[in-house]
């Protein structure tokens, strides 16, 4: 009788190779991106930017290019530095390509996309949330804002709204989003002096009610620039009179992301069956502390301050958009749990007990929620402005709960705008001012007085 040594010892090695293969897997994933990231996300935290931006740079440590473009140009973003946020976010769009594309055919093409089925969520290409693809084009309209090139201003604020109508045509609902588009928009119009475009982009952000005060402010001044009589009766009824602002007002504008995004956390559940036991992992979003609740722009001379309105919360989208998407999530994972347990009852027959708890072992191990996320995304968007006299002033923006920093002395001519970027991290608080004319000036200086602003928070 003809014996087969080695191939008689592989069966009875059957459930340790099995097993083995399990704590592979197990071992190459127990790692996640939460963890992997963790130093450069201290780094982001403690205010040390560049380090924060090499680090998630590193395709090889977020194991994503679309994570390692959106975290490294988000800090990019933080610290001012606007090449590096446009070369890290195109990556991150780059690498998103393919689902975009999809996405803009429309929402019944992604949703093919979104159902398809792998072994291991973490397993597939990261290519981003629907909400965070949308940021992507967000953080690209801003970085382009800040160096003027208006033109591309209008094609990413389009992109991001127009992947935002097709996330909510997929999932059919409205998210409470858009705010910070339409809003980046809208002011690139203005700064071209196309108050009728600004004005759809203030009517859009009004009916999404996002950044609606901001919105309703902006709609009385505009429809009154316009000279559209009825629209000024039916805007000042909903948001009161136009303000009364100095002649040849210029004006200061705030945009600032405020506070740190969610993270991801993995939850399980067991379910049970004739054939055993099934896992399901699946991923949820944990909300941060937030130290800061918003920004305080303040003209020195005068004592005048406004405060940040809300343009969209960040983290709402998140756990809303993710909610949305658990259909598919489930569905993917009850698929995989009933085929590893086909793959359970074949280990059984052919080796026994031993079998079926490798099996057993095996499918919850591989079964893992996928936690990755990006991170550095501000927990809320906001904006305000700030009308003064044509002429020099000097500023200082305050994280109410965090520091302070003064802007400095800025002459602004008749009818100019001059936009602060800014992003609060922790306590930390970074301000980038683009435009205006900065000054060395004694502080007795003549300074404007009589500001007026755009905000409810008077």
């Amino acid at each position: 009788m003809l014996t087969y040594p080695l191939l008689d010892r592989t069966r009875r090695l059957g459930p340790t190779l099995v097993l083995a293969s399990a704590l592979l897997v197990w071992s190459a994933g127990c790692a996640s991106y939460t963890s992997r990231t963790a130093g450069a996300l201290h780094d982001f935290q403690r205010g040390h930017l560049y380090e924060a931006m090499d680090a998630y740079a590193d395709a090889e440590l977020t194991g994503s290019d679309f994570l390692s473009g959106a975290e490294a140009g988000t800090v990019a973003l933080a610290a001012g530095d606007w090449e590096s946020a446009l070369t890290h976010l195109h990556r991150a769009q780059e690498a998103a390509d393919d689902i975009e594309g999809q996405a803009l055919v429309g929402a019944e093409s992604l949703g093919e996309v979104i159902g398809s089925w792998a072994l291991n969520d973490t397993m597939i290409e990261y290519k981003g949330e629907g909400f965070e693809r949308v940021y992507v084009h967000a953080g690209l309209a801003m970085a382009y804002l800040a160096k003027g090139l208006l033109d591309d201003v209008y094609v990413e604020a389009r992109l991001s709204n127009q992947l935002l109508e097709t996330e909510e045509e997929l999932y059919e609902r409205e998210y409470h989003a858009g705010g910070l588009g339409h809003f980046v928009s809208a002011l690139a119009y203005e700064l071209l002096g196309e108050w009728d475009q600004a004005y759809i982009d203030y009517a859009r952000m009004e009916e999404k009610g996002v950044g609606v005060e901001l919105a309703g402010r902006a709609l009385v001044r505009l429809a009154k620039i316009l000279n559209r009589p009825d629209e000024v009766a039916r805007w000042e009824e909903r948001y009161g009179a136009d303000l009364e602002r100095p002649e040849g007002a210029a004006s200061v504008v705030v945009l600032a992301g405020v506070g740190l995004a969610p993270f991801k956390i993995e939850g399980s559940l067991l379910i049970p069956t004739p054939d055993g036991l099934i896992p399901m992992a699946m991923p949820a979003f944990e909300r941060r502390s937030q130290m800061v609740t918003g920004l305080r722009l303040v003209e020195e001379s005068s004592g005048v301050s406004v405060r940040t309105d809300v343009l969209e919360s960040v983290s709402s989208i998140a756990v809303e958009n993710l909610n949305d998407r658990l259909l598919w999530t489930a569905t993917k994972s009850v698929a995989r749990g009933v085929l590893k347990r086909e793959l359970t009852k074949k280990a059984e027959k052919e080796w026994g007990l031993g079998g079926r708890i490798a099996g057993d072992v095996f499918a919850a191990v591989t079964e893992r929620a996928d936690l990755r996320s990006w991170q550095t995304l501000p927990d809320t968007w906001q904006a305000c402005r700030l009308f003064v006299p044509p002429g020099a002033h000097t500023y200082t923006l305050e994280a109410i709960g965090g520091q302070s920093q003064p802007l400095g002395t800025y002459q602004l001519e008749e009818g100019e705008t001059m936009v602060v970027f800014a992003r609060t991290v922790g306590p930390h608080l970074y301000a980038h001012v683009i435009g205006g004319q900065p000054l060395e000036i004694p502080t007795e200086a003549p300074v404007g007085e009589g500001a007026a602003f755009e905000t409810a928070n008077r």
